[in-house]
């Protein structure tokens, strides 16, 4: 069963919901690098400026890829909700670079009268 996505948050509490358990840390971690196209790709769109979507989509696969792990390890807590969520992002090394999602798996129940 997937998390459901609107009971993901980076507020402690969820509006309808109350937490009736908690079970501690849940995190997802990945770590990706550039590829040498990549490099030179995102090398010619800095020669023009602004947006470099190269690096952007790197980015965005990177930390869904975090996020969605975080969702299975919650999921296979028993968790149906995460709260507290934050992301964190380390270079490991030129080019090298750790993203980690991170927050608190929760059990939650509506709220009567929500």
């Amino acid at each position: 069963m997937a998390m459901d996505h609107n009971l993901v948050t980076t507020t402690f509490e969820l509006p309808g919901h109350r937490v009736v358990r908690s079970l501690g840390l849940v995190r997802g971690i990945t770590v990706r690098s550039r590829s040498i196209v990549g490099n030179i790709a995102g090398g010619l769109q800095t020669l023009f400026g602004g947006h470099i979507s190269v690096y952007t989509k790197l980015c965005e696969r990177a930390r869904s890829d975090a996020y969605d792990l975080m969702c299975e390890h919650a999921r296979k807590q028993g968790a149906n909700a995460i709260v507290g969520v934050r992301y964190d992002a380390t270079d490991l090394m030129a080019g090298l670079t750790e993203v980690l999602c991170y927050g608190t798996a929760v059990v939650v129940e509506q709220s009567p009268g929500s």
